[in-house]
């Protein structure tokens, strides 16, 4: 299998992925201490991305579209 067609095959799986899940989830840790040093505090921020859906397509048509002129070639 040749790189182009492992692109074009991981844009196709990326863009279903966005189509199930419509986005992902992500953590963020920040520390805050103060002056003194003695005293610390850590936050966990949950951030949500929403992927849109013309993306999703947007991203597998552009898979199909690779694949299927990599096989024109051949």
């Amino acid at each position: 299998m040749s790189a182009v067609r492992i692109i074009a095959s991981a844009l196709i799986i990326v863009g279903l992925l966005g189509l199930v899940y419509g986005g992902f989830n992500y953590t963020r840790e920040t520390h805050r201490a103060d002056k003194s040093g003695s005293f610390e505090l850590s936050i966990k921020d949950t951030r949500t991305v929403y992927v849109p859906i013309w993306v999703s397509v947007s991203v597998m048509v552009v898979g199909w579209g690779i694949l299927l002129m990599s096989n024109k070639k051949t």
